[in-house]
């Protein structure tokens, strides 16, 4: 069933980008302070062309093995952020797939990305993932341990830590994500005048309540379902062909 109710991938996008624009001026921020990551999770190589197609540039993996079978057959020019969770064992992978990474949440993570990207003569974007709620099922780092951690940045060389990601609690209801991405919003403020470092974005909000995310200041939304669909029960994979469970 297509996502929004719309028949095509443009008329989603279409509607996708009016709510943003809507959400921005309600927030008193431009348009152009916001961008979209369309998250192509277990959809195909001829989904994403569909989306470049009506105008997506940035996309989103959950899992570097199903990134590293897909970029290649989408078109070069793409830029792809990884918005889930990094094993250790997968950052030299993660590094020559991805241009930026929303979810590094702890230190021996980021020292194995920076040794990674050292390696391969690249220079890496991250974000830190705060586990803003305390659930104990989410990953990311708690607010207590961030300002340390940001303190020993300076000792990494080939990636720079330039914002914050959260995932609030799942609720159907959009509003009850808003103290979440407030408080991450709070706390950015409140690290950036200990540290100095500038954190200049937030990635927050997903296709269930990324107007909110956009109200409390985020500059990166992450969109999947609202632009492509419902998920599939199995994920795309090359491999001979053949699909491959999640």
């Amino acid at each position: 069933m297509p996502a929004e109710g719309m028949s095509t991938f443009q008329e989603r996008l279409a509607r996708i980008r009016e709510r943003m624009a809507d959400a921005c001026r309600r927030a008193g921020r431009s348009p152009d302070d916001v961008s979209l990551v369309a998250v192509a999770k277990t959809f195909s190589p001829e989904d994403v062309r569909e989306a470049v197609e009506a105008g997506i540039c940035i996309f989103g993996e959950n899992k570097v093995q199903e990134a590293a079978a897909k970029i290649p057959l989408c078109p070069s020019r793409l830029q792809w952020h990884l918005v889930g969770h990094l094993q250790t064992n997968k950052v030299r992978q993660a590094v020559t797939c991805f241009h930026m990474m929303h979810a590094v949440d702890s230190w021996r993570l980021l020292e194995a990305v920076n040794q990674a990207c050292e390696q391969s003569g690249r220079q890496m974007p991250v974000l830190l993932e705060v586990n803003v709620s305390g659930e104990r099922s989410k990953f990311g780092l708690s607010p207590a341990d961030v300002p340390a951690i940001l303190a020993r940045t300076q000792q990494l060389y080939h990636e720079s830590v330039v914002g914050l990601m959260t995932m609030p609690p799942f609720n159907p209801a959009a509003e009850a994500a808003r103290p979440f991405f407030r408080q991450l919003r709070l706390l950015r403020d409140e690290w950036r005048a200990q540290t100095g470092i500038e954190l200049p974005h937030l990635s927050m909000g997903m296709s269930n309540d990324f107007e909110v995310a956009i109200e409390e200041c985020a500059t990166w939304v992450r969109v999947g379902t609202a632009l492509f669909g419902e998920r599939r029960g199995r994920q795309w994979r090359l491999a001979a062909g053949s699909l491959m469970d999640d």
